[in-house]
């Protein structure tokens, strides 16, 4: 299998910057929340290595597929012809599934 391309759709780009936000936040200190971020942009980056390794999600939507990250995030992501497209890094056990069948957040149930 050729190596893909790794595109950040706008709502993983979302995603990044608040994931940056809730770990500063918690650390208060910059520097953990951006090694946090590099190392979480380093695995989207990685899917491409092998695009077709993360667990096929088809019951949440058409081609979607999602890789664990480090016990604290999932990256959901699309393999396109020519790329990989990361759709979705969710964070902190956020109930994604929810999400993708149109749920409303358990805090709005």
């Amino acid at each position: 299998m050729r190596r893909l391309k790794v595109e950040i759709g706008a709502e993983a780009d979302h995603d990044l910057r608040q994931i940056y936000r809730w770990v500063y936040e918690a650390s208060r200190a910059p520097h953990v929340a951006r090694r946090f971020l590099d190392r979480l942009i380093g695995r989207c980056e990685r899917v491409g290595d092998a695009p077709h390794a993360g667990r096929p999600r088809d019951d949440l939507e058409p081609g979607l597929r999602t890789v664990p990250f480090e016990r604290t995030a999932v990256i959901a992501y699309q393999v396109e012809k020519d790329r990989v497209l990361i759709t979705n890094v969710f964070y902190g056990g956020r109930d994604f599934e929810a999400l993708y069948r149109g749920e409303p957040p358990e805090d709005e149930a």
